[in-house]
């Protein structure tokens, strides 16, 4: 069963990150530029929603339907994309695709949280992290061969092979929980998936807005946040907005950390290659040792002693952040040695390592009974909706002027080491209220 969950989170993972790679070579074989934007705002928008039914599913009948309406709907999709004559086409199996992972992602999450002991999930979480940095490390490069020597087709259609057995493997699992943990299903579900439509609009215009120029591309992202600033909430535990202590923390704290950690990473290639002539190999080797340091952070909060506070590995992971990117932010200074950048993101991944598995311990630990489906889908909704809106706004302050200079890296990474700072500062609220005796 870990074999199996591990191995779809890195397919999920795969794909997320290969298509990128392969998307410019579809677009020209496809003649489907005017489509690049939705082709990848169209599955961003389609995994918000499907991560709010799952969560509902989940919690209503268990995650074994969730698990494999995601893998037949992820399948599907994949195969739709990989055969699609048109870029219309593609785009319609992209956004199935996305439905599908939405699905997957947070069904994973029930599973661990119903099948595993309680003292195994750092472990198990931390496996997932490594599910993802592997990928990180290599999916780039495989797809590119891919598309090199056998087509940009297989990047989609070769996912499916290793899918299927992955499924399989979790499903004698599934038995063990069935619908033990089923609650029905809970009242305004219909209310919050139609909040979870507007999002995922929302979050689909900031993809689109992000590929436009001038007064379109303000118009549209602007458009895009207040949207998202309008449905977001309602789709995330109470409080969430005031950093209420417990759930609604651990939430914010995810998004926060997301959102800063992707806000570097997109400027640290831009400036390296601008500013210090590096070449994009070697300005994506520096990411790589963020990955790696991730990995390691990652094995490391699965394997020290349970800490006594709940707030200990949070604060420290988003302490590591901050000071990490405001490392990477020296190197704006010329006579700051790229090294130091190196380290200092070296510093980030680590701290991300020991953040991410964490946090999702305490939203397992936190949730109410038949609430692990909702509280999983909200954890991963924040980390996703913080992402997208900072890389948006990265964006336009990149695109403002004729070129992106010293002071707009200063800028955007001020403004993520801000995020993961002000992270730091709330990671004491995730410990839940005294209660009154």
């Amino acid at each position: 069963m870990t074999v199996g969950t591990v191995a779809l989170v890195s397919l999920l993972a795969f794909e997320a990150l290969a298509v990128g790679t392969a998307m410019p070579t579809v677009a020209r074989s496809l003649d489907g530029l005017a489509l690049y934007g939705l082709a990848f705002g169209g599955p961003f928008a389609a995994g918000v929603v499907a991560m709010v039914l799952s969560g509902i599913w989940c919690d209503a009948r268990g995650p074994r339907p969730a698990m494999w309406h995601g893998l037949v709907w992820f399948v599907v999709g994949l195969v739709v994309a990989g055969t699609a004559p048109v870029m219309g086409a593609l785009v319609v199996g992209r956004v199935v695709q996305g439905f599908g992972s939405g699905l997957l992602s947070v069904a994973l999450y029930v599973i661990v949280g119903q099948a595993y002991p309680e003292e195994l999930h750092r472990r198990i979480f931390a496996a997932f992290a490594a599910a993802w940095v592997v990928p990180s490390l290599v999916g780039p490069a495989v797809a590119g061969l891919i598309v090199e020597h056998l087509g940009w087709r297989w990047v989609f259609l070769v996912v499916p092979a290793v899918a299927v057995p992955a499924v399989l493997l979790v499903h004698p699992g599934l038995r063990s929980i069935g619908r033990g943990a089923a609650t029905g299903v809970p009242a305004g579900a219909r209310v919050r998936i139609g909040w979870a439509g507007g999002a995922g609009v929302s979050a689909a215009l900031l993809h689109i807005g992000g590929q436009q120029r001038g007064a379109v591309a303000v118009v549209v992202t602007a458009v895009a946040v207040a949207g998202l600033l309008v449905c977001a909430p309602r789709l995330l535990p109470a409080g969430f907005l005031r950093s209420a202590h417990g759930l609604p923390t651990v939430i914010g704290l995810r998004g926060l950390a997301s959102g800063a950690f992707v806000g570097a990473e997109v400027v640290i290639p831009l400036m390296l290659s601008r500013e210090r002539g590096f070449t994009p190999t070697a300005a994506g080797l520096v990411l790589t040792v963020g990955a790696l340091s991730w990995s390691v952070g990652s094995w490391i909060q699965g394997r020290i002693p349970q800490p006594a506070s709940r707030a200990t590995l949070p604060r420290t992971g988003l302490t590591l952040i901050t000071a990490g990117i405001a490392t990477v932010a020296a190197t704006v200074a010329p006579g700051v040695p790229v090294a130091v950048g190196v380290l200092g993101w070296a510093l980030a991944g680590l701290g991300m390592g020991l953040l991410y598995p964490s946090l999702s311990v305490l939203t397992l630990e936190l949730s109410a009974p038949g609430e692990q489906g909702r509280s999983s889908s909200s954890l991963q909704l924040g980390d996703s909706l913080f992402a997208a809106t900072v890389l948006a706004l990265t964006g336009a302050v990149l695109a403002a002027g004729s070129a992106p200079g010293p002071r707009d890296y200063l800028v955007t990474l001020a403004v993520a080491a801000g995020l993961a700072l002000l992270g730091a500062t709330l990671a004491p609220r995730v410990t839940p209220p005294a209660r009154p005796r």
